[in-house]
């Protein structure tokens, strides 16, 4: 679906650059080795966790496992919730058009299905795997606290909120 037809599409044409409050997700893939997927996002060219926004209609279960498809051409087999973002200071951004959301953002984790190859899409310029002290210096302000959290998570089990 093209950003148009989305429902913040929509509602952008009828609220133009103002704030909007956001909820959403993101899915932190893991492969075997323990390094996380990264996508290089077109809007803003620098690195981040693919996820999205709800359309109408959309559980948050239903909502990720879309946009992991639509973002990286993968599946996420099984899903395990591991926190919730909504920080104001990370998780208010400004796009390069002028639109102004803040995202309140269910934090999930997915095994990166082995043999799977992430694809590019429109939104998705290309895919690199990190670990935490190999992160790009070019990252979505939310992408570090994001992966602490799942740190934290694996080692303490208690559900992050950041």
């Amino acid at each position: 679906m093209s950003f148009a037809e989305s429902y913040v599409g929509k509602l952008r044409q009828k609220v133009g650059n103002d704030l909007l409050l956001l909820p959403g997700a993101s899915c932190l893939f893991v492969d075997a080795d323990g390094r996380f997927l990264l996508e290089r996002r077109s809007d803003f060219g620098i690195w981040g966790i693919p996820g999205g926004n709800a359309e109408p209609g959309e559980d948050i279960t239903t909502l990720i496992r879309r946009e992991m498809v639509e973002e990286t051409g993968v599946m996420a087999e099984t899903l395990t919730p591991y926190g919730f973002a909504s920080d104001p200071a990370t998780k208010t951004i400004t796009f390069p058009n002028g639109h102004q959301c803040q995202f309140f953002v269910m934090l999930f984790c997915a095994e990166w299905p082995v043999g799977a190859v992430p694809v590019a899409s429109a939104e998705s310029l290309e895919f690199g795997w990190f670990t935490l002290e190999t992160l790009p210096a070019d990252c979505m302000p939310a992408t570090r606290a994001s992966i602490g959290a799942y740190h934290r998570f694996k080692a303490t089990g208690v559900f992050q909120m950041v």
